[in-house]
Parts: C-alpha cells; sequence; structure tokens
C-alpha cells in the first residue's frame, strides 16, 4: 500500500456512539488532495443460530460542500420527529429491559386465524413441497 493509500484510509479524528445492537462511527478522513471529509459507518450485530454473530455495515461519505445542507436537513427531521411524537422511545424493542412476552389467549388466537385462513384456500396460501 503506498503513502497515498494510507493517508486516504488514516482516521483523523473518531467518534463512537453504542446504541443497542447498532453502533455509529463518525470518522474524519483525509482525501488524497490532503481535505478533510466524514465518513459515518453503521454497524449492526447479528447473531446466528449456531451463536456466532457478524456484522452488516452502511457507510455515508459526507464532503465539505454538503455539510451545511446536510446539517439543515438532519436538524429538521429530527426536529419534525421530536415535535410530532416527543423524545420518549415507543417502540418496546429499543428499551433496554424489552423481553418478549407472549399471552397465551393472543397465542391461541393467531393459531385459530391460521387455521381458518388455510381452509379458505386463499391464493396466498404457500406449500412449499409444491415447489
Amino acid at each position: 500500500m503506498n503513502n497515498s493509500d494510507m493517508m486516504e484510509k488514516e482516521e483523523i479524528f473518531s467518534k463512537v456512539l453504542r446504541a443497542g445492537r447498532r453502533t455509529y462511527f463518525f470518522d474524519v478522513r483525509a482525501t488524497k488532495a490532503g481535505d478533510y471529509y466524514l465518513t459515518i459507518t453503521e454497524s449492526k450485530k447479528f447473531t446466528n443460530d449456531d451463536g456466532s454473530y457478524h456484522y452488516k455495515k452502511h457507510k455515508i461519505y459526507l464532503y465539505k460542500e454538503d455539510f451545511s445542507e446536510f446539517n439543515n436537513i438532519l436538524q429538521e427531521m429530527t426536529d419534525y420527529i421530536i415535535d410530532e411524537k416527543g423524545d420518549e422511545v415507543i417502540s418496546e424493542r429499543h428499551q433496554k429491559d424489552f423481553k418478549k412476552e407472549y399471552d397465551s389467549d393472543e397465542t391461541a388466537d393467531v393459531n385459530e386465524s391460521n387455521t381458518d385462513s388455510q381452509s379458505s384456500g386463499s391464493f396466498t396460501d404457500i406449500d412449499f413441497d409444491d415447489i
């Protein structure tokens, strides 16, 4: 790897935000010309059935010429969400002590509705033996 490739990959300044299964990395990097840009990486941990895990990553590159408009839109969107829904987290899945519990009555209702839909022979019923 030559010196300019190393400079492009070098992180000048970094911050990490851990948020449950997601981690956000904010990295200032340098272009080949020596200017700075920002990368934002979302890394999400997935656990396999065997207990092993892997990460999926999504990255955006943000250059100085876009900072102002990006920041304006981000602020507008976050303000809108807080104004409309408040800052309390509504989804139980995002609560640290979330445990999925099934009510036996709800499970019975679901099973009954599945039985009803199977007997109706709707076109969305799929029998994988036919494939």
